[in-house]
């Protein structure tokens, strides 16, 4: 269902860029929101889409997500994630550099941007790697939404945890750096403290304890201020990091928390194992109740989902045999629409952190509001009924979720990227294909 001369939605509940909703239609051509209204003449266009009982959101903007390929396609492609992420109401994304070759010259960014061209349903951008050797190709190649640095929790190449390699990268360029913040050194010792025969993975939030987390976060702010470098500090895990980013936060800081962060706890690996292993760990109750405060605050911008797929077999390995990484794009916003159900927070806020900040945040263009002139990358979303996350409907190459058996609500009924319906009440339009992102 691709080439619309035209779109009306009619009857849905319509999020507003004031935070209002408002019951209307709204009228897409040429895949750009035309006319929002109480009621638009269906004449001159071919598709009339009944909303009738569903709330109209922008589509989300996922800004982390590594979706394996090319290297390791086992674990998940753009095709397949690209699907994941239309069930999810995800109508955009960011994807990071660690995948085989390294995103981090102009090469590998040109394939994967060709790769995405031929596969992905939806919009999608890529970031480029920091390597601590690679100044010129990480200011100049493009089009990118960013550098990545990995300060800790990488092998290889991508790991710059030397301060005066971290300062040149942030003292030359414009470019936002987009930082995995947490101090190898204090790991690697940590490890070395903690790590025997009979340890298991709950040692993982020990050994990568708060502490490496601040740290990192700590020098990146220094330096984005000392620079005043653009900076976006990625998957925020503690409250001493927020509360030190409410402290020292400038204008141009930027940062952004996890569904597993703000649901999902050190209690968690009881039942689920190293299904709840991931790169920076979960945390305590409190270290949760904190980070929520600082989204509701303002503080943290942005939710991402680090959707960062292993097969079951690679995670049914002993610990720390067992990688870190879970899947996300297909219940993170579900999931943050029933904490807005419960009250925890508003559909609004939802959509900002997903959507609007996003957006604005990595300043992409025409997308984020539900607006004439925007691009019409919107979900129909339900929010008056309830529905388990199940793992034989997932979409997720790896086929598994941490959040499987949850009960939830907001699930995506619709999703239209560039005015093309690509998911309808369970089914993909698979021949349906997005568009680069452009970064203004």
């Amino acid at each position: 269902m691709t080439d619309f001369t035209g779109l009306i939605i009619q009857k849905a509940e319509i999020l507003l860029p004031n935070g209002n909703l408002f019951l209307g239609d709204v009228l897409i051509k040429q895949g750009r929101i035309v006319e929002i209204a109480s009621s638009i003449d269906s004449n001159d266009v071919n598709t009339i889409l009944d909303a009738s009982g569903l709330t109209l959101l922008p589509g989300v903007i996922d800004p982390q997500v590594h979706f394996r390929e090319p290297g390791f396609e086992y674990k998940e492609d753009l095709f397949s994630a690209s699907c994941a992420c239309a069930r999810g109401g995800v109508t955009s994304f960011l994807e990071m550099p660690n995948t085989k070759p390294l995103t981090s010259n102009q090469l590998a960014l040109d394939d994967k941007l060709a790769r995405a061209a031929s596969k992905s349903l939806v919009n999608y951008g890529f970031f480029i790697g920091a390597t601590g050797e690679n100044l010129e190709e990480i200011n100049n190649a493009g089009p990118v939404c960013g550098i990545k640095i990995f300060m800790g929790s990488m092998h290889g190449p991508l790991l710059v945890s030397q301060e005066d390699k971290l300062e040149e990268i942030f003292a030359n360029g414009s470019r936002l750096i987009a930082v995995h913040a947490e101090d190898q050194a204090r790991i690697d010792r940590r490890r070395e403290q903690y790590m025997n025969s009979s340890a298991d993975v709950s040692m993982h939030s020990i050994i990568q304890d708060e502490i490496a987390a601040l740290n990192a976060t700590k020098l990146a702010i220094e330096l984005s201020t000392k620079y005043q470098r653009r900076l976006h500090i990625l998957h925020m895990s503690t409250g001493i990091e927020a509360q030190y980013l409410r402290e020292h936060k400038q204008p141009w800081i930027t940062a952004e928390a996890t569904p597993q962060h703000l649901l999902l706890s050190t209690d968690s690996y009881k039942n689920l194992g190293s299904l709840a292993q991931m790169n920076p760990p979960l945390r305590s109750d409190n270290n949760q109740q904190i980070l929520w405060q600082a989204l509701l605050d303002g503080v943290i911008d942005m939710i991402a989902t680090d959707h960062a797929p292993h097969t079951l077999e690679e995670k049914a390995q002993p610990y720390p045999k067992s990688p870190s990484g879970m899947p996300g794009v297909e219940t993170s916003l579900a999931l943050m629409l029933t904490q807005a159900n419960l009250g925890r927070c508003t559909i609004n806020q939802v959509a900002r952190w997903m959507s609007t900040n996003v957006a604005k945040g990595y300043s992409i263009e025409n997308k984020g509001l539900i607006a004439p002139g925007y691009d019409a990358d919107l979900i129909l979303v339900d929010l008056k009924h309830y529905h388990p996350v199940l793992r034989e409907e997932l979409k997720t190459k790896c086929g598994w979720s941490p959040f499987e058996g949850r009960n939830l609500t907001g699930w995506t009924v619709y999703t239209i990227v560039g005015g093309n319906l690509v998911y309808e009440k369970g089914k993909l339009h698979e021949q349906v294909r997005g568009k680069a992102l452009k970064f203004s």
